[in-house]
């Protein structure tokens, strides 16, 4: 007769996972990929080492979990930047500039996210971070298309343009610390999708929150 665990047994279990994920969120906010080892996640998480690999095969299939987790937070803030009042050219504008607000807030990590050197199985959920990125952009710019607001274009080769600059763009200010690009990415965006000249003051403070980090 196979073994079935007890709810007790599974409640334990799930929670030593999520202590995991926690301790991996954790030092890639402190040390990046580089230094997210299984060895240094266990030693955060207060468990011995085999522990992890009970969840996890490796330090890639952790990751790549972790990211799946963090970017579905983040794809879900941007969504909702870009509910907010204004036309569809402004709610693009949101999207990326809630992006770039929320990677500043918590850098070393956004920084893990967005261009850290990583293994494949990570390297794949990145690209489905862009995409996921580059569809609610694509989304507005299409409506914008539909509605005479933006002149005719392929919607998700622009949006792809537009999240691609943004991460280009963002290494920089996740390495100084310095948002000054942030205003200029802004009056990017709006040129790449065909409204030259309009320029986007600088970006105030808001409570954009930031990558699932645990400091700021």
């Amino acid at each position: 007769m196979p073994y079935r665990r007890t709810p007790k047994v599974q409640e334990r279990l799930d929670a030593q996972r999520a202590a995991v994920l926690d301790a991996a969120v954790a030092l890639l906010a402190d040390r990046g990929y580089a230094g997210c080892s299984v060895s240094a996640v266990a030693e955060r998480a207060g468990i011995a080492v085999g522990s992890v690999y009970r969840h996890f095969p490796g330090k890639a299939e952790l990751v790549a979990e972790l990211f799946r987790m963090v970017v579905g937070r983040e794809v879900a803030a941007v969504e909702l930047a870009s509910q907010r009042e204004g036309d569809v050219v402004e709610r693009v504008v949101a999207v990326i500039e809630t992006f770039a607000l929320r990677a500043l807030k918590a850098p070393r990590l956004a920084y893990a996210l967005l261009a850290e050197p990583v293994d494949a199985p990570v390297e794949a959920e990145r690209l489905v971070f862009r995409r996921a990125f580059r569809d609610v952009a694509a989304a507005h710019i299409r409506e914008g298309v539909r509605t005479g607001v933006l002149p005719p274009q392929d919607a998700e080769l622009t949006a792809a343009a537009i999240v691609g600059a943004a991460a280009e763009v963002l290494i920089g200010p996740l390495t100084s610390g310095d948002a000054a690009a942030i205003p200029e990415l802004c009056t990017f965006v709006l040129r790449a999708m065909g409204r030259p000249g309009r320029e986007v003051p600088a970006a105030e403070p808001r409570n954009t929150g930031g990558p699932d980090a645990h400091h700021p």
